[in-house]
Order: C-alpha cells, then structure tokens, then sequence
C-alpha cells in the first residue's frame, strides 16, 4: 500500500473522539491526524479503523480504541528529545505515534507473527525511530536503559519491576493494573528514585504475558 487516504476521517476521529474529551496537546493531535490508522488494521475491520472501538488484529490480540492511544500518549507526554519503551507492539499504530513524537522507540512484542505486522507496517510509512524486538515484555530492554517513558499496552497485575528498575528519574510509566477482566490506567513517575502514583480510571486491555505478569495458561 503506496496511499494512505482518509484524512478526513483522520481529523472527524481527532475531533470528536479525542478533542472533545479533554485532550488537547496540540503534538499529539496533530500526529494522530497524520497517522494513517487503518494501515494498521487487517481487512475487514479496518473499514472500522477511526471508529472509537479497539478491533483485532490477529493471533489474539487487539488495536485499542483511538481515544485510549491517544490518553495513554498524553499521560506519558513524550518529548523530542526522549527514548521510549513500549511494552505490547501489537500491531505497530503506538509505536508509529510514538515515533512521531520521541527521538526512539524500542517496542517489545511476545509473539514474533504479530511482531512481524508492526515492522512491516512500521517500514511501510517509512517509520525508522521505531524498532521491533521479539521478547518477554516483562523484562523490558536492558540494553537501551534508562526511558524517558515507558507504556505498557496490556493489563498487567503489577508493574513488573524490571522495567521500574530501566526508567529514567524524571520518568513517566503508564499502564493499565489490575485483573484480567478490569484494569484501572495507572500513572508512575519517577523521582529522586521514589514513584509517585496516579490513577485514570478504568480500562480494559488483553493480558501481558511473562516472568513478571500472567502465565500464558492463565490469561
């Protein structure tokens, strides 16, 4: 795919679903509008892609909702300057915000079929900020540590503490906590080694698989 339109369903998206509900950084809004989401979406649900619904794409896992994207970017406010950790590649649309707005992103996906969509859509759009690792989340990526922000993008019953262990003092965590039925949006910022936490209500995401969140037979 060499064209990317829909850009007027791009900007109804930005305005209804994220504008009108309180998210204003004009960085943000302005990438959301040039992302083309449905890139990411496999047929036929991305005949759905700017609707304000996670849909799936494959091997279980699902694309979240424009306006959970577009909070959990805002709560983690990534600067240009930044390196970012997402853990949940999915299938690449994070990560391309992401990328948008941060120096780098290395984005950690478990399963390698749903890692390989994030690159190839990642190529496609000439994304090269981002890069896709296959690997236990949980874990995080020691080798690129310290993260100015780090986003998980499945619920996780706890914030695994590798990845508290790689974020920068100044930081921004974000992740959805809880069971695997609810989660509650969780912000974490680092300080002086300390974590200060607040919460944004309640989510629903799939469950983060590995050593530090739910086993595999359990999810």
């Amino acid at each position: 795919m060499t064209e990317y339109p829909r850009v007027d369903e791009r900007f109804r998206m930005v305005e209804r679903q994220i504008a009108a509900r309180g998210i204003h950084n004009p960085r943000i809004l302005s990438v959301l509008r040039q992302v083309p989401r449905h890139v990411f979406i496999p047929q036929p649900y991305d005949q759905s892609a700017y609707d304000d619904n996670p849909l799936p794409i494959g091997n279980g896992q699902t694309i979240s909702q424009p306006y959970i994207v577009a909070l959990m970017t805002d709560l983690l406010d990534p600067q240009p300057e930044d390196r970012i950790l997402e853990i949940g590649a999915g299938s690449g649309y994070q990560a391309a915000i992401l990328a948008s707005l941060a120096a780098r992103v290395i984005t950690i996906e478990r399963i390698p079929a749903v890692a390989d969509l994030a690159r190839s859509n990642l190529e496609m759009l000439g994304i090269g900020n981002a890069t896709v690792i296959v690997g236990d989340g949980t874990l995080g990526h020691p080798a690129d540590s310290p993260y100015n922000g780090i986003i998980i993008t499945a619920a996780t019953p706890e914030i695994p503490k590798p990845l508290l262990d790689q974020l920068d003092d100044g930081g921004q965590l974000v992740a959805p906590v809880g069971d695997r039925e609810i989660q509650e949006l969780v912000r974490i910022e680092k300080t002086g080694g300390r974590f200060v936490e607040k919460r944004y209500g309640s989510v629903r995401f799939v469950p983060l698989i590995g050593a530090y969140g739910w086993e595999e037979g359990n999810a």
